[in-house]
């Protein structure tokens, strides 16, 4: 969305025509937001029901302070850096502390742009969980949404942003949001290290406690990618806008189709890394990868294409993670896999089979385009890991970065915020007084300690 001529609204004069067609544009961008600020709900059921019961309430505060932060730190800094006049590199000083948003238009971009760098955000949460102590989470979520996220925007959404000169292509953020965030959760993940007893001798899995949890907050995360696809069109007042919106939309639910149903038969077939099941939770986390990758290309593609770039997501989905555990990263969401290996695939398959490249028997223009989007990637991961290297580096030499050994097996609702998520163990029905002899307002298995 151009953002440039926006002043124009506050002419003495000005054509009631043009001033609806501004309004509805504006509408169409808050109403898409508003749906998007909805996957915070959606990413906090995801994670909370992924990790054990004793760390439920730190995952919620986690997803709710997200937003608040996020905004915090684009409104001072972020939107400035990434379309305020600058450099290639970076917008500078436009629109620092809300400078200059006096206008309808910059009002509704801002909006829309600061729920892309909350998500931004809220993906590392999920690679980090259960042992990122909260100095930590408040640090890397203002330093991503304040700072690493604009910049890469403006790469790639401003004009002058070198990747926008380059010819780099990113609808709506397989790169810019999803493998930034993506690269982020994989340092959080390393620097970190595993969650006490994941390695132990063997691979031992330390599974969530609510797998429905996991399914609401997967659904609603599919009903927000809609929004999050179909609202970077950024306006819906031109001719062709409701045709190219409902493009983006189809692509986006056969993305993630495509992602679900081949993940679905690989676990099936034993090939996902489990044992052969029909896994819900591996189908889920397909899907989600599916959509992660059309969101480079989802106005450019034609059905059946949104269709493969999603099947093909599913293996990659697969091969990250088991690999992640192969190298004994602990990933308790698979945010790595998910939005880090769904996007480059996104960016790759994307070029490959736009409309404008393979589909049209132009060789040349798809390797340009590959070529383009993976010098993006390239230069996406090393910004966001090379940055989040330092940032968790240093609380690490701090001793900042992760909560003590008996907070961890204790579980931060009680050491941190003293409200746990449930009373007591399920089968109680009823709230424990005190800590029981493991340090736990739960018994041992129910918190999964074993």
């Amino acid at each position: 969305m151009d953002v440039s001529g926006a002043d124009d609204r506050n002419a003495t004069t000005r054509d009631p025509l043009e001033d609806l067609k501004r309004n509805v544009d504006d509408f169409f961008l808050i109403t898409n937001a508003i749906i998007i600020c909805l996957m915070q709900c959606g990413f906090a059921c995801l994670e909370v029901g992924s990790v054990r019961a004793k760390n439920a309430t730190n995952i919620m505060m986690k997803n709710m302070m997200d937003m608040f932060i996020s905004g915090t730190c684009y409104w001072l800094v972020g939107y400035s850096l990434a379309f305020g006049s600058g450099s290639s590199f970076t917008g500078l000083w436009d629109f620092v502390a809300g400078r200059g948003l006096s206008d309808g238009a910059f009002f509704s971009h801002w909006f829309f742009q600061f729920t892309f760098a909350a998500t931004a955000a809220t993906i590392v949460s999920g690679a980090v969980a259960e042992r990122c102590s909260f100095v930590s989470y408040l640090a890397y979520s203002a330093v991503i949404s304040g700072f690493l996220y604009p910049i890469v925007s403006h790469w790639a959404w401003s004009p002058e942003g070198w990747l926008s000169i380059l010819g780099y292509q990113d609808f709506a953020g397989s790169g810019v949001v999803h493998l930034l965030g993506g690269v982020c959760a994989l340092v959080g993940a390393v620097v970190l290290g595993p969650r006490i007893g994941r390695f132990d001798a063997k691979e031992n899995v330390l599974p969530g406690h609510s797998t429905p949890l996991v399914g609401v907050g997967g659904m609603i995360l599919f009903t927000g990618f809609l929004a999050f696809n179909g609202g970077s069109l950024g306006h819906i007042s031109q001719p062709g806008d409701g045709e190219q919106v409902a493009k983006v939309l189809a692509n986006t639910a056969l993305g993630g189709a495509g992602g679900a149903l081949v993940t679905m038969a690989l676990s099936r077939a034993g090939l996902a890394g489990r044992a052969a099941n029909w896994s819900f939770l591996n189908s889920l986390n397909g899907a989600l990868t599916g959509m992660v990758s059309v969101c480079a290309c989802a106005d450019q593609l034609q059905m059946w294409a949104a269709l493969i770039v999603g099947a093909v997501a599913g293996p990659v989905f697969c091969f990250v993670s088991r690999t992640l555990i192969a190298l004994k990263v602990d990933d308790p969401l698979d945010a790595v896999a998910v939005h880090g290996g769904g996007g480059v695939w996104g960016l790759v398959g994307g070029a490959l089979l736009r409309l404008d490249t393979l589909v049209a028997g132009d060789l040349g223009a798809a390797g340009r385009l590959v070529a383009c989007n993976l010098a993006g990637a390239v230069g996406i991961a090393l910004w966001s890991g090379g940055a989040c290297l330092l940032l968790f580096g240093a609380l690490r030499k701090a001793d900042l970065l992760r909560v003590s050994q008996q907070e961890e097996l204790e579980g931060m609702d009680l050491s941190k915020h003293a409200e746990p998520a449930y009373p007591g163990p399920p089968w109680h029905g009823g709230a424990v007084s005190g800590k029981n002899p493991e340090g736990s307002y739960s018994n041992r298995a129910f918190n999964n300690e074993e």
